[in-house]
C-alpha cells in the first residue's frame, strides 16, 4: 500500500546517586492530592542482616567509607542556594519524593562534571543497535504487525482518554494574524461554546501568542467562560509558551524568554501555571528543552517527531515512555517523565492506533460536506448511529488495545486534533457527539474491560502515575528513577529527525540564515535593554526618574513577544512561506529598532549626561546606534564617522559580559587622519585599515576602519574620543597592505602603501599563532602555534548539488564540489592591532557568492589573541545558484575518528558520530552555538558560531559547516514552495586550538576559554556615536564610565538575564512583597583538561566560592532575595527539581553557590544606598 497520512501538514500529499538530594515531583494535579505508595527499593539479605543483627558493623563500615570518601574527595563544599523555600511546605511540595542517593556528588568532580548519567537507555546506543533498514511493517508502515492476546486487561482494564487539540502554528503558510483572523479565534470561540455544552468534553491548548490575540478581543463573558473551562479542569493550558518552540536551533536565552512570557501572562491574566508539555510538530527533540521544563516547575512532557526507526526500537521494548535525565545529571535532579507518541503524524489517522486506515474513519471532521479531504485510504468516516455502534467501537477498541500494547501500562492516550481543526460548532460537534456515543458503548460493557473518555494531558499523566504507583511495571536491573518507578531512565537528543524513507530534516538547520543571524541580534540586544532597565530602575528612587524606563515598557513587552514569537517551528527554522518570513523579519527588525532608540537614550542616564526626569520615550537621544539597518532584510551597516578637521566625536561602548572586556574594537570613519582618545583625553594607540568589499571590480569603499583597544567594566560604559586635529596623539597608524590578482594594476587605496605578494604563502601573525594561507586560491592551510607545533587546517569551500532538498530536508546529490579555482584576489593587511587576509576568489561564476577575512589580533592580552576570525560574505542570489547548498570545510589534522561535539541550543554539548549506515544528510546536526572535534594527542579544534546553521564530520579530522542554500522546489511537507528568498549577509566563526595539558580522558565540555570566546562572540560589545561632533578646544568634563558592579563575576557565572519582568506595573505598590527585579544565572561547565596557564584571559575566579548578592552592585542594596523558577513563577525549590536549599543566615538575602551546568533564577529588589 503505498505510504500516505491525511491531511496533517508536512504529511505527504494524498497521503546511582550523590551527597545532596532533592525533592521531584510523582503526580501531576495540583487539585487532587494522591497517596504517594512508593515501592521500596529491595534490600539484599546481607543488608537486612547487617541492620538488624550487627549495627555496630554498619557503623564501622560507614565511619570508614566516610573517611575513605574524605580522603579521596576532600571535605565537600555547598553545592546550592542557601535558601529556604518559603513555600516549601505547600500543598503542591507533598506530591514530590526524594530521588535515591547519587553516587557521585558534582562538586566533587569539580567544575568539568567528567562523570556521566547512569541510565538505562542513551540515544547513543540506539543509533549504535538500530540497523536503519527501512522495513515495510505493513498496516502501520514504520512498525510491525501488532497483535494482543486478549487478557491483557483483565487485571487492569484499559483507561483510555481521548485528548482534543488543534495545533494551531503562529506563522507558517499564513502570518500569525491572517490565521488568527481567518482560523485561530474562530477556534477559540468554538472550544468555549462547545466545552460549556457538556462537563465531559474536554480540550488542550498550547501557544498563548493566540490565546492573548483572542482574550484583547473576547468580550467580558467570553473571558469568564474560558476561565471557567480551565479552572474546572474542562480546557487545560499545555506548555502555555508564546509559541511551541524549535529545539533545534533556538538558543536557550529565547527559550526561556518565550515560554517565560507565554506562562507569565496566563498566570497574570487566569491565574494557573502550566505543568505539563505538549511538543507534536517541532523537527527533533533536544534534552536542553526538558531541562528547562524541569527547572520550570512541569512535571510532563510529550513529544512526536522522532525517527521512526527509533520509535519502532522503544516501541519494541515499551520504552516510548520513560524519564528523561540530562547526561550530566548524577543526582536525579533534572528527572522529568516523557510520553513519546508512536506513529508517523499527530493527526486522527496516525493516533488511535497503528492502522491509519482505520484511524481515518474515526476522523469525522473528514465526512462529506466538511472542507477536510476524505480518507485517503478509501473508506471514510460514517455517522455512528444505534445501529452501528457496537460494530464501530468494536473496530476503534482494537485499534486502542494495539496502541497500548506498545506502552507498559493500561493508562492510553489518544489525541484528537490536527493543525487548526476544531473551526466551527459543526465540525465540533461531530467530532464531540460520535465519540461520546462510542464511549457510552464501551463503557457500557463490562466484558470489554475498558473505559474511555474526554480526558486533558493532566486526566492523562495524573491517571498514569496512579497506576504505576499500584502496579510495579520495573524490569529487573533497571536503573529507572526515583520520581515515577516502573520506567526506565534515557538520556540524549532526538537529532536528527527522519519521517519516512530516509528523508532527513537536516535542511532546516541552515534555511534562511540571514534571518536565524537577525534573530540572535535581536536576542542579545533584547538582554542588553533588559540590564539597561533594570539599572535605571535601581538607582532611581524618585517618582521622576521612573518616567523614562516604564514609558518603554510597552515596547520593551513588544520586543519580548517578537523574539518569542521567532522562536515557533516554523520561525527561526525558516520553513515559512516568503511573505510570512518577510512579517516575522519585520517584526524584529522594528523591535530592534526601539531597543536601540532606548539603548542610545538609557546611557545618556546612566553616564550622567543627562538626568532620568530630563528623558522621555519622546525626546532625541544624543547618540545612536553604530550599526543599523535600513530595513527588515538588509544587512547592518555602519555609519561612518565624519571626522572633520577640528571635531571630536564621543563613541560609547557598552560591555554585556559579566566580566570586564579588554577588547579590539572597531568603528568606520571617512578620514585616516585621526585620533583616539580615552574619557580622561588620553591617547590611546590605534591602527587604520581600508573597508573592504565584497565586489571584485571594486574592492575596497573609500571608508576607513578604526581599531582600538578598549577596556570597558562589566555591565557597564566607557567613552573614547575619536579626534581630529591638534590633541597632541599621535595619528592612527596605517595598515601596510599586500596583494595578488589576477588584474595587472592593482587599485592602491589612498594613503595606504601597498606591495605586491612575491610568495606562493601570505602569512599573518601575533604572539600566539602564525596562519598560513595559500595565495592562489586565498584559502588557510594551517596554524602554527607559538611553540612551534602546526595544526593542519585546510579551509575549502564547496557546494552541493541537491535538486531534492527544500525548505525542511537535505537530500544532496553526491558529495559537495569545491568551487574555488587559482586565481582571484587577495589582499593582506598588518597593522598594530590587527593582521587581516581578505580573499575575493575565483569561481566559475562571473559573481563570487562568497567573499572572506580572516583576522588575528594583538591587543596583548586578550581573548581576541587566542582565536582566529573568519568571516565569511555570502550572496547565493539568482537562478545561477539554484539547488545549491554552500559549505565551508575545514581539514585538519586531527584524528577525531568521525566524532565531533555540537552545541544543544547554546547551553550543552552533545556528542555526534558519523555513521555508514545512515544517508550524509542523516550525519548533519544542529550547531546553535558551538561545534569541536577533539583527537588522541589532545587537539582540540572549535568553531564557533553567532548563529545557528548545521555541522558535520564526514570524514576523519574534517569539520563542515553549511552557510546557505537556495532551493527550488516544495520537498513535499507542505510549505508548498521552495527557499529561494536569500539575502545577502555575513557569517562570523571564531576558531579555537586547545590543546590538553593534562592528558586526561575528555568530556564534552568546551574550555574557559572557549566559554568565553563564544559568548564574546554572541554578546559582542555595543557601540554608540555621537549624532553630532564638538569641538576639539571644548572640553567639558563629563562621567566617561559606568561601572555598576562591585567587582567582575567568576568567569564560569553568566549572567543569562538581568530584568524587570513586569516594567508596566513597575511603579504600583509592591504585591505581596514580591521583588521587582529577576537575574536569572548559570554556570558554565568546563573541561579543565584544557585551562592552560595564562589562557584565563581577564579571568579573575571562578565560582568555586558563593557569589554574594549584597555586595554584588556598586551603590545598589539587593533585599528580598529568594530564588524562584525559570519562568518566575515558582518558588518552591524542592518542585523544580534543584539541590537541597539551605537557608540564609539573615533569612531575606544571602550568598549563593550554583553547580556547574545550572540555571538558577532569582527574585530580587534593588534599591540605591543611602
Amino acid at each position: 500500500m503505498p505510504f500516505i497520512g491525511g491531511n496533517t501538514r508536512r504529511s505527504p500529499p494524498g497521503s546511582g546517586s550523590g551527597w545532596g538530594q532533592s525533592l521531584l515531583p510523582t503526580t501531576a494535579s495540583s487539585k487532587s492530592k494522591l497517596p504517594i505508595n512508593r515501592k521500596p527499593r529491595k534490600r539484599t539479605a546481607l543488608v537486612n542482616f547487617l541492620f538488624t543483627n550487627f549495627f555496630f558493623i554498619a557503623l564501622a563500615v560507614s565511619l570508614l567509607f566516610l573517611l575513605l570518601t574524605l580522603f579521596h574527595f576532600g571535605v565537600p563544599k555547598p553545592i546550592s542556594s542557601r535558601f529556604l523555600s518559603s513555600s516549601s511546605s505547600s500543598s503542591r511540595s507533598n506530591r514530590f519524593v526524594k530521588p535515591r542517593k547519587s553516587i557521585i556528588n558534582r562538586r566533587h568532580v569539580n567544575n568539568s562534571l567528567s562523570v556521566a548519567a547512569v541510565v538505562d537507555i542513551t540515544t547513543k546506543d540506539l543509533y549504535d543497535r538500530i540497523e536503519f533498514k527501512d522495513v515495510d511493517g505493513g498496516p502501520w508502515k514504520q512498525g510491525w504487525q501488532v497483535t494482543y492476546k486478549g487478557d491483557e486487561w483483565e487485571k487492569e482494564k484499559l483507561k483510555i482518554f481521548v485528548v482534543p487539540h488543534s495545533h494551531n502554528d503562529p506563522g507558517w503558510k499564513l502570518t500569525v494574524e491572517e490565521y488568527y483572523q481567518l482560523q485561530s479565534r474562530h477556534i477559540l470561540d468554538t472550544i468555549v461554546e462547545t466545552l460549556s455544552k457538556d462537563s465531559r468534553r474536554k480540550f488542550i491548548w498550547e501557544e498563548m501568542s493566540y490565546l492573548e490575540r483572542w482574550w484583547r478581543d473576547a468580550s467580558p463573558s467570553k473571558q469568564e467562560a474560558l476561565s471557567s473551562l480551565v479552572k474546572n479542569g474542562q480546557l487545560e493550558i499545555v506548555g502555555g509558551g508564546w509559541v511551541m518552540n524549535d529545539e533545534a536551533n533556538s538558543h536557550y536565552f529565547a527559550i526561556i524568554e518565550q515560554i517565560a512570557e507565554g506562562n507569565m501572562w496566563l498566570n497574570d491574566t487566569i491565574g494557573v501555571i502550566p505543568k505539563n508539555s505538549w511538543a507534536i510538530d517541532p523537527f527533533g527533540y533536544s534534552s536542553t528543552m526538558a531541562y528547562l521544563l524541569r527547572r520550570m516547575g512541569f512535571e510532563n512532557m510529550l513529544i512526536q517527531r522522532t525517527h521512526y526507526e527509533l520509535k519502532k526500537e522503544l516501541a519494541l521494548n515499551k520504552n516510548l515512555e520513560y524519564i528523561w535525565r540530562q547526561s550530566w545529571d548524577t543526582m536525579e535532579t533534572t528527572d522529568i517523565f516523557v510520553h513519546m507518541m508512536p506513529f508517523y503524524s499527530y493527526d486522527i489517522p496516525h493516533t488511535c492506533g497503528p492502522e491509519p486506515a482505520i484511524c481515518c474513519q474515526f476522523d469525522f471532521a473528514r465526512k462529506r460536506g466538511f472542507k477536510y479531504e476524505l480518507c485517503p485510504w478509501g473508506k471514510h468516516p460514517v455517522e455512528t448511529t444505534q445501529d452501528n455502534v457496537q460494530e464501530r467501537a468494536s473496530k476503534l477498541l482494537d485499534q486502542y488495545r494495539k496502541k497500548s500494547t506498545l506502552y507498559r501500562t493500561n493508562t492510553l492516550l489518544i489525541p484528537l486534533g490536527d493543525d487548526f481543526r476544531y473551526i466551527s460548532m459543526d465540525e465540533a460537534e461531530a467530532q464531540f457527539r460520535n465519540y461520546q456515543m462510542l464511549f457510552d458503548h464501551i463503557n457500557s460493557d463490562p466484558s470489554l474491560n475498558a473505559e474511555a473518555k474526554f480526558g486533558t494531558l493532566d486526566d492523562y499523566f495524573r491517571t498514569l502515575r496512579e497506576e504505576a504507583d499500584r502496579v510495579n511495571y520495573s524490569r529487573p536491573g533497571e536503573v529507572g528513577s526515583g520520581q515515577v518507578v516502573g520506567f526506565p531512565s534515557l538520556s540524549g537528543d532526538f537529532f536528527t529527525y527522519a519521517d519516512r524513507q530516509q528523508d532527513y530534516w537536516s535542511g532546516y538547520y541552515v534555511s534562511r540564515p540571514f534571518f536565524k543571524a537577525v534573530d540572535r541580534v535581536l536576542e542579545q540586544t533584547l538582554r542588553g535593554a533588559e540590564i539597561m532597565m533594570s539599572f535605571l530602575l535601581g538607582y532611581c528612587h524618585r517618582v521622576q526618574c521612573e518616567k523614562f524606563p516604564t514609558s518603554f515598557a510597552y515596547k520593551l513587552t513588544a520586543a519580548r513577544r517578537n523574539l518569542a514569537l521567532f522562536q515557533h517551528h516554523d520561525g527561526v527554522t525558516g520553513t515559512a512561506k516568503d511573505h510570512v518570513v518577510q512579517d516575522y523579519g519585520s517584526r524584529m527588525h522594528t523591535s530592534l529598532q526601539d531597543l536601540q532608540i532606548f539603548m542610545s537614550k538609557a546611557i545618556e542616564v546612566l553616564l550622567g549626561i543627562r538626568q532620568g526626569k530630563e528623558k522621555s520615550d519622546q525626546s532625541p537621544s544624543f547618540f545612536e546606534a553604530e550599526q543599523v539597518r535600513s530595513k527588515y532584510d538588509a544587512q547592518p551597516v555602519h555609519k561612518p564617522i565624519a571626522a572633520r578637521e577640528g571635531n571630536l566625536h564621543a563613541v560609547i561602548l557598552f560591555n554585556p559580559s559579566e566580566q570586564t572586556r579588554e577588547e579590539v574594537v572597531n568603528v568606520v570613519v571617512n578620514r585616516a587622519e585621526i585620533s583616539v582618545l580615552d574619557s580622561n583625553w588620553s591617547c590611546v594607540p590605534s591602527q587604520i585599515s581600508p573597508e573592504v568589499q565584497h565586489d571584485k571590480t571594486k574592492l575596497f569603499t573609500g571608508r576607513h576602519r578604526l581599531y582600538w583597544k578598549a577596556s570597558i567594566p562589566a555591565l557597564g560604559l566607557r567613552k573614547y574620543y575619536i579626534a581630529n586635529g591638534n590633541v597632541e596623539c599621535e595619528k592612527a597608524t596605517q595598515s601596510k597592505l599586500k596583494y595578488a590578482s589576477e588584474f595587472d594594476s592593482f587599485p592602491c587605496p589612498s594613503p595606504y602603501s601597498c606591495s605586491k605578494l612575491d610568495s606562493e604563502v601570505a602569512e599573518i601573525r601575533n604572539e600566539h599563532q602564525t596562519l598560513v594561507f595559500d595565495v592562489k586560491n586565498g584559502l588557510l592551510q594551517k596554524i602554527v602555534h607559538r611553540n612551534g607545533q602546526e595544526t593542519v587546517v585546510r579551509e575549502e569551500i564547496g557546494m552541493y548539488y541537491s535538486p531534492d532538498s527544500g525548505a525542511y530536508l537535505f537530500k544532496p546529490k553526491g558529495e559537495a564540489q569545491p568551487i574555488v579555482h587559482s586565481g582571484g584576489h587577495l589582499v593582506t593587511s598588518e597593522g598594530l592591532l590587527v593582521q587581516e587576509v581578505f580573499s575575493y576568489p575565483k569561481t566559475r561564476w562571473e559573481k563570487s557568492p562568497i567573499s572572506h577575512s580572516t583576522r588575528v589580533f594583538t591587543g596583548g592580552n586578550t581573548l581576541q589573541d587566542l582565536v582566529v576570525e573568519m568571516e565569511y560574505h555570502v550572496e547565493l542570489l539568482g537562478e545561477d545558484f539554484n539547488d545549491q547548498e554552500l559549505i565551508v570545510r575545514y581539514k585538519t589534522d586531527i584524528d577525531n575518528k568521525k566524532v565531533f561535539y555540537s552545541d544543544l541550543n547554546g547551553f550543552q554539548m552533545s556528542r555526534r558520530e558519523t555513521y555508514d549506515k545512515i544517508p550524509l544528510q542523516g550525519n548533519y546536526y544542529p550547531m546553535p552555538s558551538l561545534a569541536f572535534i577533539q583527537g588522541s594527542s589532545g587537539q582540540r579544534f572549535s568553531v564557533h558560531s553567532r548563529q545557528s546553521l548545521g555541522v558535520a564530520s564526514l570524514e576523519d579530522g574534517w569539520l563542515e559547516i553549511m552557510l546557505d542554500r537556495r532551493l527550488v522546489r516544495d520537498d513535499g511537507r507542505g510549505l508548498g514552495q521552495g527557499v529561494m528568498d536569500n539575502r545577502a549577509m555575513n557569517v562570523v566563526f571564531h576558531l579555537l586550538v586547545d590543546s590538553n595539558i593534562s592528558q586526561a580522558d575528555s568530556v564534552s565540555n568546551p574550555s574557559l576559554l572557549s566559554h568565553l570566546v563564544g559568548a564574546h562572540l554572541n554578546y559582542p560589545i555595543n557601540t554608540f556615536i555621537a549624532k553630532k561632533p564638538q569641538d576639539i578646544s571644548v572640553r567639558v568634563p563629563q562621567y566617561g564610565s559606568f561601572a555598576p558592579l562591585a567587582k567582575p563575576l567568576p568567569c564560569d557565572l553568566h549572567v543569562v538575564n538581568f530584568k524587570v519582568p513586569r516594567p508596566s506595573k513597575y511603579s504600583l505598590p509592591l504585591e505581596d512583597d514580591n521583588p521587582r527585579f529577576a537575574i536569572i544565572l548559570n554556570r558554565r561547565a568546563y573541561d579543565k583538561a584544557y585551562c592552560q596557564k595564562g589562557r584565563r584571559a581577564n579571568c579573575t575566579s571562578v565560582a568555586d566560592e558563593p557569589v554574594n548578592f549584597s555586595d554584588m552592585f556598586k551603590d545598589l542594596a539587593a533585599t528580598k532575595v529568594k530564588p524562584t523558577s525559570l519562568n518566575l513563577l515558582q518558588e518552591d525549590m524542592e518542585s523544580l527539581g534543584y539541590d537541597d536549599q539551605e537557608p540564609p543566615r539573615d533569612g531575606s538575602q544571602g550568598r549563593v553557590s550554583i553547580s556547574p551546568m545550572e540555571i538558577q533564577a532569582y527574585k530580587l529588589e534593588l534599591r540605591p544606598h543611602k
